[in-house]
């Protein structure tokens, strides 16, 4: 691999995963402290660099599945960020996934064992670099396709309440939505459906709970909210 383009420079390669997850009804991103210079301490996002016998998805996926244990989670490319200057150690280019997870599926000894931790979207320190820039892309990538694509069931336990899955969009929008329309429109979508359970612990009237039917969906990938 050194035979060729010799003449030209060279940058490393490196990827940075934007890790939300729910919880009392707050989305939130899981953050840690850089171990390494430069940078070292400051808040940033989860990444590492491309190995040489890896693409770009497969680096990514190895990255989440390290901080998670958790695999066949969702996961897209967000943007790519080449500035020339955005690390001050050498030429990097990074490429940002994001990525949603339940935050019950999560291995709480993991926090400890990576030194993570999870914040509020809301309560967003100033991270390392261009990671606000990032967490930004990802967040605006969510919104545009939250009313035309299943997200938020990637945030929710398996069974749920319309109230907890009304909480989920309001958190990722940031902003209210009307609950009797919500509703309305959620009781037309086939692959949600209505289960004879009833939620006790986090209503006092008791809710019905929900499930999201992903082989429907599969067999009929349309939905618009």
């Amino acid at each position: 691999m050194t035979e060729f383009y010799t003449g030209h420079s060279k940058a490393f390669v490196s990827v940075d995963v934007i890790i939300f997850g729910f919880d009392h009804d707050k989305l939130k991103i899981l953050l840690g402290h850089r171990n390494m210079d430069p940078g070292r301490g400051e808040w940033a996002l989860y990444g590492g660099f491309v190995n040489n016998n890896e693409s770009v998805d497969e680096a990514a996926s190895r990255v989440l599945y390290e901080l998670t244990g958790l695999k066949d989670l969702y996961m897209k490319q967000v943007h790519t960020f080449g500035a020339v200057d955005r690390d001050p150690g050498e030429r990097v280019i990074s490429v940002a996934y994001c990525a949603l997870i339940n935050v019950n599926d999560y291995d709480k000894n993991l926090l400890e064992e990576h030194e993570v931790q999870w914040v509020e979207l809301e309560k967003l320190p100033k991270l390392y670099s261009d990671h606000n820039k990032m967490v930004n892309k990802a967040i605006t990538l969510l919104r545009r396709r939250i009313n035309t694509e299943p997200l938020s069931f990637n945030l929710l336990p398996e069974l749920f309440t319309l109230t907890q899955l009304q909480h989920v969009y309001e958190a990722i929008l940031g902003e209210e939505i009307d609950k009797r329309n919500f509703r309305k429109k959620i009781k037309t979508i086939d692959f949600i459906e209505k289960t004879d359970l009833i939620d006790k612990e986090t209503s006092k009237r008791g809710a019905a709970l929900y499930r999201f039917n992903k082989k429907m969906y599969l067999e009929e990938p349309v939905f618009k909210l």
